[in-house]
């Protein structure tokens, strides 16, 4: 009898162990999951345990030995699906004991499906290029009203458009010539000089005959022109066609200083004097848009009364502050023409006859005999003249362009300055 009872209680504990182990092999529910979204269900099922009596009256605990997976799947499964799931139900049931107490130990690792990276980059050119497509469909759209509004702008200021057009291709005439005639030294036509300052002469009193009426002339003598009302695009203008005229007088002023013989003044006082007179040019324009834009901040604004003027009178004095900034920011450079143009300066040292006659006495700027050579740190001999115009642009040697010079003289060579000073 005792002998039964411990058979019964080792029977027990057996089959408990079993179902342990069969417990264990279930899937979780996120595993569940994770086939269902691979279109794999994956279900264990265990076997009923019933206890049979044996022949002899003890209880034997009849086990079928078998875990039973049901597979399902899409219509369009591979055989390697169907050969994969083979395998596992026939070691599911030989593995089942060996592994049960490691996956009651170890919890189960659930795999988690991993998904792909967005392909940003693409993504964004797509939005990049429907942008741009709605722009261009806008545009085209737009199209005809831009026409009909630019052309109703042309024609109610073509005038002032006219006046601006021709100025502009004025002075890039006369700015290139002038250069031309500096550059040809002792052979520049007076000729041609004296054309270009008769040009920018009428070109000048034609313009302001034009605008008689608005006194535009009184702004090169630091007085507003006489325009009413006195708007901003009016101020813009004025401040256009003056900065205009005072490069004219600069470089009629230019064309003068060439008129002299060589005799009188050598090209390297005329490259100074060139340079001197662009710098006082340029002081004359920063000045010059000063009275217009004080009157239209103090006098037109759109609040009246008292507020108004106030406001009008400070943001005329912050323009004010702002202007002799910008002249004070401008003093080395005037500082360093009035010297240069005070003490003069020669570059290089004078070359002897010996070093003339091994450089063929031939300079290799203006291809002609030596005019008071000077040689160079590198032993190149240039005429005196030849080598001031060539270090107006560069630093170097024009034949080793070896530096020279850390200093590049601008203006010498008669240019212009083509920025436009509108404030």
């Amino acid at each position: 009898m005792k002998l039964r009872v411990q058979y019964d209680g080792c029977e027990s504990r057996r089959a408990s162990k079993l179902k342990e182990s069969l417990t264990v092999m279930q899937p979780n529910s996120d595993e569940r999951d994770a086939h269902a979204g691979n279109g794999l269900s994956l279900n264990l099922q265990q076997e009923h345990l019933t206890k049979t009596q044996t022949p002899t009256g003890a209880p034997a605990l009849a086990e079928s030995g078998e875990v039973r997976v049901h597979m399902t799947g899409d219509s369009g499964e591979t055989s390697a699906g169907g050969a994969s799931s083979r395998r596992s139900r026939a070691s599911s049931h030989s593995h089942s004991h060996s592994h049960g107490h490691s996956r009651a130990q170890h919890p189960p690792h659930t795999h988690e499906p991993e998904f792909a990276e967005p392909d940003m980059d693409s993504g964004e050119t797509s939005s990049s290029f429907s942008e741009l497509r709605y722009l261009y469909h806008w545009i085209q759209k737009s199209l005809p009203f831009l026409v009909i509004l630019g052309s109703k702008l042309v024609i109610q200021h073509a005038l002032g458009l006219a006046v601006g057009v021709g100025l502009f291709m004025t002075f890039l005439y006369v700015n290139k010539s002038l250069q031309t005639q500096v550059f040809l030294q002792d052979r520049h036509s007076k000729l041609q000089c004296l054309w270009l300052l008769l040009f920018m002469t009428l070109s000048t009193s034609l313009l302001y005959y034009t605008f008689l009426p608005e006194s535009l002339h009184y702004c090169l003598i630091f007085l507003g022109p006489s325009i009413e009302p006195l708007g901003f695009w009016e101020v813009l203008w004025t401040v256009g066609v003056t900065n205009f005229i005072i490069k004219f007088l600069m470089m009629g002023t230019k064309c003068l200083i060439l008129l002299p013989p060589s005799s009188l003044l050598s090209f390297r006082s005329q490259g100074r004097w060139l340079m001197l007179t662009e710098e006082l040019g340029q002081i004359y324009q920063a000045l010059a848009p000063v009275p217009p834009w004080f009157r239209y901040l103090v006098t037109y604004q759109e609040v009246d009364g008292t507020t108004g003027l106030t406001l009008g009178v400070l943001l005329a004095l912050v323009y004010l502050i702002m202007k002799l900034l910008g002249l004070y920011s401008q003093r080395a450079a005037i500082t360093k023409t009035v010297r240069i143009f005070s003490k003069g300066e020669h570059t290089g040292m004078p070359a002897s006859r010996s070093q003339c006659s091994e450089a063929g006495d031939v300079c290799p700027i203006c291809q002609g005999e030596y005019r008071d050579p000077r040689s160079l740190v590198c032993q190149h001999v240039f005429c005196d003249e030849c080598i001031a115009l060539w270090f107006n642009r560069e630093k170097s040697c024009p034949l080793c362009r070896t530096v020279i010079t850390e200093k590049v003289y601008k203006w010498r060579d008669g240019a212009t300055s083509p920025h436009l000073q509108i404030y």
